[in-house]
């Protein structure tokens, strides 16, 4: 991955940090790209860097067995990836992969520990973050044991349509089957519910949004809980 000069942050988070606080770690983030199925962490690989996306997804995936993988928790701009290090922690448990191209800034796990370890306002805001990052997690493993694969389908969207901004999506079945944990005849069915309902379009690995307040009238309370809970981690709420 290959570093640009000048970057223009949108992080979210670090644009939550007052200027003093965000400048004094300008000096140690590095602008570089967010390629698509580019793996940034694997299970039990010792996290070096951290990631505070500007645009793009990543998607932390949990291993259900040797072939399948199960979305666990989606990262966009409101928040980053290598929270375990924040928590104390040297390696990362699930594999963290790029849903969606965009760009991130990027810093040195080490350098990351010594500034949370400072306190101060980083500190506080990560531990917002990290209450909002254990809800999405929490609530997506009721989301995908309790409720249809259309309700979950329909959260999925919205999440990715949050950190996005884009109606035009590329999503194959065998992308969708890893993040919702069905088969891929699951997904076609659910998928073609929603495109007959005329809320999405679908057709050769390209999902596009139609009507997201149609998505929102299907989808679970989850989504709800989710957007409410990371909405208030990047304002600062106490």
């Amino acid at each position: 991955m290959s570093a640009t000069k000048n970057p223009v942050i949108s992080n979210r988070l670090l644009a939550a940090l007052p200027k003093q606080s965000y400048q004094s770690l300008q000096r140690h983030l590095e602008d570089i790209p967010l390629n698509l199925e580019e793996i940034l962490y694997q299970p039990d690989q010792v996290i070096t860097d951290v990631y505070f996306p500007n645009s793009g997804i990543v998607s932390l995936l949990a291993a259900v067995s040797e072939r399948a993988t199960l979305e666990v928790g989606l990262v966009g701009n409101e928040g980053m990836v290598g929270l375990a290090v924040f928590m104390g922690v040297n390696t990362s448990q699930n594999r963290a992969v790029v849903q969606s191209t965009g760009s991130a800034m990027r810093m040195k796990a080490t350098t990351f520990r010594k500034e949370c370890n400072n306190g101060g306002d980083l500190q506080r805001l990560l531990q917002r973050y990290s209450h909002s990052l254990l809800t999405q997690v929490t609530q997506s493993a009721v989301c995908n044991q309790f409720h249809s694969v259309e309700a979950r389908l329909a959260r999925w969207l919205l999440m990715t349509h949050d950190r996005t901004n884009d109606d035009q999506l590329q999503l194959t079945q065998k992308f969708l089957s890893n993040m919702l944990g069905v088969r891929r005849e699951g997904v076609t069915r659910a998928a073609g519910a929603l495109q007959k309902r005329k809320l999405i379009e679908y057709s050769r690995g390209r999902m596009r949004v139609l009507d997201r307040a149609g998505l929102e009238a299907i989808s679970c309370g989850c989504y709800e809980i989710i957007q409410a809970e990371s909405s208030g981690s990047v304002r600062g709420r106490t």
